[in-house]
């Protein structure tokens, strides 16, 4: 049994090699695999954690604000941009979606960080941590903002790729018609692995720069905050999360907890046991979910990934999924992946904070597209796109996924751009419905349509109808 699990990693592992793979990336994928293969629980269940309760609040930071402003000279912003629109039926970069007025995200990003340069007069460094599909058209897409790049830093590194685990062999799948698909990237908890390998933590720290602000790429509310930098900064933070209050949209994502006799934790849905599911999803217990923007000292990460040699021992996320992804009935597998916030609790002083929601604003699925395109959100002088400030949570979409799942399927049924959204608080859709210009929607909003229907425009809408 013993040689048998040997002859498994090492047959990952030279695979990686092969690969071309770097030294820290094979360790570290081989860390995760032994995991796995030892067969230790993946979960975090109920005997080991404790809901969190309170967390410092960002709107009591404003006497941090000249701290962080001085900072500025010394921070960088990465943005995680690895994956591809591929649930809109995509095959291109989600960050090249249109977003508002023409612009798509990296657009909107890239302003974000000149604004910020011209308005501080710091020389702020933009990272796009991309994977290999996404690399070559994003930097293409960049080269409309030369002034972006900095002399002695790339505009972006690479994420990692590790193989896919055959669940019945437990070794790494094969799959001759597509090989691709033996690959996929190891989670953004890839962050620490792929920034040491690439070289860009130690030009970085060779520039002086101390402090790095993450978060995604589809997350258009989260800019740099000196607020918040200088709170992390004077309280000698090495690692810092915002958290954001649980709403129902947010009940299937991760959330915060304790680890019982320890410190703070990230519970992701794949780390639920099944039959929890339902206290998992209870926002009363778990207040507060990850919105995945990230503070962290370069200097202490520094110092950790020398002292585990690149290996950063994240805890071990177990992805079922089938080897082609878009065909259930292919090979099952599992994706050994990490999350970049579980980060939270290896750091020696870390913490977490809670920030309002208009500093996230993601677009997962084209209902999230609906909603920031609609005037439920607005985009701010300083290239933001945050809720109108007279609402509280975004409105609960539901679209048929029958006829709006695929952008252009989406567009087509939208002709005129989204129907006013600003005083909605659910919109369902069932059927396939074409909306005309000029469309107010109010309160809970139902539409079903048995046949293709047209909403016509200049109307204000609202309750449950039926379209025929």
């Amino acid at each position: 049994m013993k040689e048998s699990r040997q002859n498994t990693i090492q047959a990952a592992t030279e695979k990686m090699r092969a690969s071309g793979a770097g030294r820290s990336a094979i360790d570290t994928f081989r860390h995760h695999l032994e995991f796995l293969l030892g067969g230790a629980s993946a979960f975090l269940d109920e005997t080991t954690i404790l809901p969190l309760q309170d967390l410092p609040d960002s709107k009591d930071f404003s006497n941090y604000r000249t701290a962080g402003e001085r900072l500025f000279e010394r921070t960088a912003v990465i943005k995680l941009n690895g994956g591809l629109g591929t649930s809109m039926g995509l095959d291109q970069p989600k960050s090249l979606i249109e977003v508002r007025d023409g612009m798509t995200f990296l657009d909107l990003i890239a302003r974000q960080i000149l604004e910020l340069r011209r308005a501080t007069g710091a020389e702020i460094p933009l990272l796009l941590m991309n994977s290999l599909g996404t690399r070559s058209l994003s930097l293409a897409s960049l080269q409309r903002y030369p002034e972006l790049q900095l002399k002695d830093l790339p505009l972006d590194f690479l994420q990692n790729l590790v193989p896919k685990i055959d669940q019945e062999t437990m070794g790494p799948v094969s799959f001759p018609e597509q090989p691709d698909f033996e690959w996929c990237p190891p989670g953004h908890g890839d962050l620490f692995t792929a920034l040491g390998a690439s070289g860009i933590l130690d030009k970085l720290l060779e520039r002086g720069i101390e402090y790095v602000f993450v978060c995604n790429a589809d997350n258009l509310g989260a800019v740099l905050s000196p607020e918040i930098l200088g709170y992390m900064a004077e309280n000698h933070y090495d690692f810092l999360m915002e958290a954001a209050d649980r709403t129902p949209a947010d009940r299937k994502g991760g959330h915060l907890c304790m680890i019982r006799g320890e410190g703070l934790a990230l519970r992701e849905s794949a780390q639920c046991p099944p039959e929890e599911s339902d206290t998992f999803q209870d926002i009363r217990r778990y207040r507060y979910f990850n919105t995945n923007n990230l503070w962290i000292h370069l200097p202490t990460l520094a110092k950790i990934e020398a002292r585990f040699g690149g290996v950063f021992q994240l805890p071990t996320i177990l992805n079922r999924k089938t080897v082609d992804p878009r065909n259930s009935h292919t090979k099952a597998v599992y994706q050994l992946e990490t999350a970049m916030g579980s980060a939270i609790s290896i750091f020696p002083n870390a913490t977490a904070v809670r920030v309002p929601r208009d500093r996230f604003s993601p677009v997962k699925a084209t209902v999230d597209l609906l909603a920031v395109r609609s005037n439920a959100y607005r985009l701010t002088p300083d290239f933001r796109i945050v809720q109108d400030p007279s609402r509280s949570c975004p409105p609960s979409i539901v679209l048929d996924s029958n006829y709006y799942a695929m952008l252009s399927d989406f567009e087509r049924h939208f002709p005129s751009g989204p129907p006013g959204l600003l005083r909605c608080t659910s919109l369902e859709i069932s059927g396939e419905v074409t909306f005309g210009r000029n469309i107010e929607l109010e309160g809970s909003v139902r539409i079903t349509a048995e046949a293709p229907a047209t909403l016509p425009g200049g109307h204000r809408y609202s309750g449950d109808f039926e379209l025929s």
